[in-house]
């Protein structure tokens, strides 16, 4: 699962017009302070010389994982396990939006360059906070639609006086870093089909790399290089085999072609780079992580199943040309959305009495991986959080040893760990060389899964397969009760080496924020509480902590201007996790979402302004008179179609409305809005294509039901 349509099903639109007054899920709009215009700053001086060289340029933060080799360490160590408790705000700057924010801020020479929700791009002097200038792309509100995580987009990168952002819409556009106008635009993908792009832009000798989301759209995964300076396409490379019909493009897609039943390649296929691309100077070579499948189901994407390369896996190319080099799929089949996009970190360790050249993973199938990355051999695999679909990695052979019946394909269903959440996802995690040890922010949380019978493909809706009505959230008490009780995460020092936990931090939530590390043996950490804290890299200790004001996912990052240390880290609740899951995501202790970039130094004087009145909403709902097969019917398509935005069983996390308290669950805006298209500027579309009338009633129905059964469960009382 990836990065959740902001408007699949009833899109948050449809709260725009309720009692509580929230906010539009594809508002674009938002005041910002008038004042003189930007100074004008210098074009960013990042060349090829300096990227390769970044390990020794301390101060600056020029790309995604801040050196080529994405270890997320810095070598800055004013702040450090000494001082970090006289780490306090420096400046802060509030963000349009109030959706989720992902970016990995670059800094260079004492400019910062973000995204945030809605791919839109900023520059700000680094020391103040001072906006010197913003891109907004205009993507297309009903573009959400196709978004299977929420808006988001994490991060740009820069080349030669360029920043370069991949929008929601799939265009690569590339704009003046010194004033932010635009220099060209190209469009990535082919709009006919559901892509977006949410993952940061690599640069690499010249080409920028981009991949796309888009797998449970029904999409066919590739990746792409494209000329810095004039937008040009150099080579594409595709992950999966597509049209049976036509030639291949790739020899390499046609030894994965052995992999797949035909009849199941017409269907996009899936396997997006929806996130990582790594390069490796010294040996010339790319390093992709490979998504899930589409559908989830192996037996409606490949008849007769098969590994179906190169899902899941990780692959290995010459940036020069796109050409295939080697490849280690690390979940053959893959049911379970257990997609192999998530960090890839580069390292030089001793591996008994050798040195290797290794990359490290942890994909979402629980299992932290490390590979020669020079030949993509296994050298050693181990579960770093709970595991139920294998009982291990086979060292010789490299493929997992797969429980009895995990594969519920072959049967009724049932409780498999990780779930789609994955034991890590795209949240960034960080390795010290001080320490040796790795940093992760972990997840832990199953889920079940059980084939959707009738499953259709659709073009305004998920397309896994998965019965959701069978996956949601039980009301009984006491089974949620013990669900929520099961359901956790935690920040993860791991030793690669040894392949066991050095030590943990428990978290409330499964979900938290991406980790940076540095020389001052610290781990800092975002929290979906609403914190920013700080940990000693060697031990766990808990050093620090300052109030953020809304849920982090995003990882934070350190830079030096003047010779002073920064720690700065863009804040927003949102992605997957909250849009989707429901009571799980309300159980985790979210703040008040308000979406900003908060920087920190030793000594700061600043801080942040009180947090606004929250209102606490009532419910109050019509009463439920629809017939029990009505309100299953609505059941089976809220589930379908409206719950990766409004949450799991019609309780939503707490980014977008909760439809329970919906005042047009009274009255026939309901239907202008889902049918009519009343709010698409909003980002909300019509539904008339494929749902009717009588579905959107029975829709009704079921909110409306469960809007009763949740006034009954808070106050004991029936309406």
């Amino acid at each position: 699962m990836r990065p959740a349509s902001e408007s699949m099903g009833m899109a948050v639109a449809l709260l725009a017009l309720t009692l509580l007054s929230f906010h539009c899920a594809g508002c674009h709009s938002g005041s910002e302070k008038s004042g003189p215009p930007p100074r004008p700053t210098s074009l960013a001086k990042v060349d090829e010389h300096r990227l390769l060289h970044a390990e020794d340029d301390a101060a600056n933060w020029m790309t995604y994982g801040r050196t080529y080799a994405e270890q997320r360490f810095s070598p800055l160590n004013q702040i450090d396990d000494q001082n970090v408790g006289r780490l306090a705000l420096a400046w802060h700057m509030d963000l349009d939006t109030q959706r989720g924010q992902e970016s990995t801020p670059l800094v260079v020479d004492g400019v910062m360059y973000f995204t945030s929700a809605w791919s839109k791009v900023f520059a700000v002097n680094a020391v103040t906070g001072e906006k010197l200038w913003s891109f907004d792309p205009k993507v297309p509100p009903e573009w959400a639609i196709n978004a299977c995580c929420d808006v988001v987009n994490r991060g740009v990168a820069i080349w030669q006086g360029k920043v370069f952002v991949g929008t929601l819409d799939g265009r690569l556009i590339a704009l003046n870093s010194a004033t932010g106008k635009q220099i060209w635009e190209t469009l990535t993908i082919d709009p006919k089909f559901r892509y977006t792009i949410t993952g940061a832009p690599r640069v690499v000798k010249g080409k920028v790399l981009i991949g796309n989301g888009g797998a449970e759209m029904g999409v066919r995964g590739y990746v792409s290089a494209y000329d810095a300076d004039s937008g040009g396409m150099i080579w594409r490379i595709y992950t999966v085999p597509g049209d049976p019909s036509k030639p291949f493009e790739s020899p390499a897609l046609e030894k994965a072609a052995k992999t797949w039943s035909a009849e199941g390649r017409t269907f996009g296929a899936g396997g997006t780079v929806w996130d990582t691309i790594v390069y490796d100077a010294e040996l010339d070579l790319l390093f992709v992580g490979v998504g899930n499948g589409t559908p989830w189901v192996r037996g409606k994407r490949s008849l007769q199943g098969g590994d179906n390369l190169f899902t899941c896996s990780i692959v290995a190319l010459r940036p020069d040309s796109g050409e295939y080099v080697w490849h280690y799929q690390e979940t053959p089949g893959d049911p379970w959305d257990f997609d192999s996009a998530e960090s890839i970190i580069l390292a030089d360790l001793i591996v008994g009495q050798s040195a290797r050249k290794v990359l490290f993973h942890a994909p979402k199938n629980g299992f932290f991986y490390v590979l020669d990355r020079a030949t993509g051999g296994l050298i050693s695999a181990a579960p770093y959080t709970t595991v139920t679909w294998a009982a291990g990695i086979d060292l010789k052979t490299g493929r997992p040893m797969e429980n009895p019946k995990v594969r519920y394909e072959e049967g009724k269903g049932g409780l498999v760990a990780p779930g789609p959440l994955g034991g890590h996802s795209w949240h960034s995690m960080s390795y010290s060389p001080a320490t040796k040890l790795v940093y992760i922010p972990v997840s832990d949380a199953g889920f079940f899964y059980k084939a959707d019978d009738a499953f259709q493909p659709k073009t305004l809706a998920f397309n896994t397969g998965i019965d959701f009505v069978a996956a949601g959230m039980p009301q009984d008490p006491a089974t949620k009760k013990a669900i929520f009780s099961s359901i956790k995460g935690r920040l993860s020092a791991w030793d690669p080496i040894q392949q066991k936990e050095a030590w943990r931090v428990e978290r409330k939530s499964p979900v938290n924020g991406g980790i940076l590390s540095t020389a001052g043996n610290l781990v800092f950490q975002g929290t979906a509480q609403g914190s920013l804290e700080a940990y000693r890299a060697d031990s766990g200790q808990k050093l620090w902590s300052a109030e953020t004001q809304s849920g982090v996912v995003a990882a934070p990052v350190t830079y030096r201007v003047n010779r002073e240390q920064y720690v700065a880290v863009v804040v927003g609740w949102g992605g997957v996790f909250p849009l989707a899951t429901g009571e799980v995501a309300l159980q985790s202790g979210r703040r008040q979402n308000i979406s900003r970039v908060l920087a920190f130094k030793l000594g700061g004087s600043s801080s942040l302004p009180a947090l606004p009145e929250q209102r606490i909403a009532q419910l109050d709902p019509p009463r439920a008179v629809a017939s029990p097969a009505t309100v299953k019917k609505g059941e089976g398509l809220f589930q379908r179609y409206c719950s990766a935005c409004h949450g799991d069983v019609a309780v939503s996390g707490g980014v977008l409305p909760d439809l329970r308290y919906s005042a047009t669950l009274r009255n026939d805006q309901w239907f202008e809005i889902v049918l009519g298209g009343a709010l698409k500027q909003f980002g909300m579309v019509s539904f008339s294509k494929e749902l009717s009338r009588e579905d959107v009633t029975a829709i009704r129905a079921y909110v409306i039901a469960r809007a009763n059964q949740s006034l009954r469960d808070a106050k004991g009382v029936a309406k």
